[in-house]
């Protein structure tokens, strides 16, 4: 039967309210999921809610399951866990994932959503979308055994990668950002931290996530001649000033942009979205990720929160929202 829900919508920039949503009964090929938990994407969330999205990428970041336009009013977001009340008799009742916005009930077809492990927590599992960003970076430019691996802010993003980096045999991980709280997230994650004016030169890789015009240039810094700079940022409407004078060119440095839009090359005749996405819930069994959950807010919050977030007064890494408890 149809029922009413409820979904968090960004009205205007700077502006969210809890709308009521309308949602029909599951076909066949779908599936009924209600909502326990979704997790805020600080970096893109915060340009969305601040309608800093370009004109010209408006198509290009539209979420899956998006509802409205940018700059508002729109329904955003990919972080979903919820339990499967109505569909195929093998996913009724598992929990699952799903890139949806932030609502407590929805109907998908039954192939966008992915079981989550047994072993791995709802407020842990909505972290899927961060590693699969990361397992993707991994895949535009995987590590050899020896190499000497820096990754620049200490975001989301940046942690994801810093903790499946430290799984790699052999790599030398140092995660770099200017807030040193981030030390105790990088012991956490099991590789060594520093300040970006006291980080280790000479690396090999180089992941950039600080989405800062400042990190991208420490990154060129940091590398060894003929190194690769790997960049994670999403910088919105911002102009950034690449410095390509000095040792770039001698150096025969690169700067190589990755992003979970698409599979990356290396995988794509192999390895699908979904395929993508189930890796990132089984890497998800490692307990070190917990470090990335700063906190939890009730659904009813949520309009309160994002604000806070995006003015930079609530602190952290992944915000949880919790549903109906």
């Amino acid at each position: 039967m149809t029922s009413t829900e409820s979904a968090f919508w960004v009205v205007t920039p700077g502006t969210g309210e809890i709308r009521p949503a309308t949602v029909p009964a599951p076909r066949p090929d779908e599936v009924r999921v209600r909502t326990i938990r979704s997790g805020v994407s600080r970096g893109t969330e915060t340009l969305v809610f601040r309608g800093l999205v370009p004109a010209s990428q408006h198509t290009a970041m539209r979420a899956p399951h998006q509802e409205g336009d940018f700059p508002g009013p729109v329904k955003y977001g990919y972080l979903n866990v919820g339990v499967v009340e109505e569909g195929p008799a093998e996913l009724r009742g598992r929990t699952v994932f799903c890139l949806y916005p932030h609502q407590s009930a929805y109907v998908v077809p039954a192939s966008a959503v992915v079981p989550v492990p047994d072993d791995v927590p709802p407020s842990r599992a909505v972290l899927a979308g961060t590693v699969e960003t990361a397992v993707n970076a991994l895949w535009d430019a995987p590590p050899l055994v020896g190499d000497k691996v820096t990754v620049v802010g200490g975001g989301m993003v940046g942690c994801g990668v810093a903790r499946l980096l430290a799984r790699f045999p052999g790599v030398a991980v140092e995660l770099v950002d200017v807030d040193p709280a981030r030390a105790a997230t990088a012991a956490a994650l099991g590789v060594g931290f520093a300040h970006p004016d006291d980080a280790a030169t000479g690396r090999d890789l180089v992941f950039h996530a600080s989405a800062s015009e400042a990190g991208l240039r420490r990154s060129l810094e940091l590398l060894r001649p003929e190194g690769t700079v790997v960049e994670l940022s999403w910088y919105g409407d911002r102009e950034v000033t690449v410095p390509l004078g000095a040792g770039f060119h001698s150096g025969r440095l690169r700067i190589r942009a990755s992003q979970v839009g698409m599979v990356a090359p290396a995988r794509r005749s192999s390895r699908s979205y979904s395929d993508r996405l189930a890796i990132a819930l089984d890497l998800l069994r490692d307990p070190a990720f917990d470090a990335l959950v700063s906190a939890e807010h009730p659904f009813e919050r949520l309009p309160e929160v994002l604000p806070e977030l995006a003015s930079g007064s609530l602190a952290g890494l992944c915000h949880v929202i919790t549903y109906g408890e």
